[in-house]
């Protein structure tokens, strides 16, 4: 049986914390800023927990089952 090959894409964007959960970045601060309130681009930085509802996709597309 062939091994499973990670998507190259997630393995980019995801990384793990000490605990085991999956951190990633906030959507939506690439481009197109000028239109976006200084609140709402300050709270666009940073990182933040995978949601669990979209958790086992994500360790789907990193091999992680």
């Amino acid at each position: 049986m062939p091994k499973q090959k990670t998507n190259s894409g997630a393995k980019k964007r995801f990384t793990f914390t000490g605990t085991g959960k999956v951190k990633r970045r906030h959507a939506f601060h690439s481009h197109i800023l000028t239109k976006k309130t200084k609140k709402q681009k300050r709270n666009l930085l940073g990182t933040t927990i995978v949601d669990k509802t979209n958790l086992k996709q994500v360790r789907e597309l990193l091999c992680l089952r």
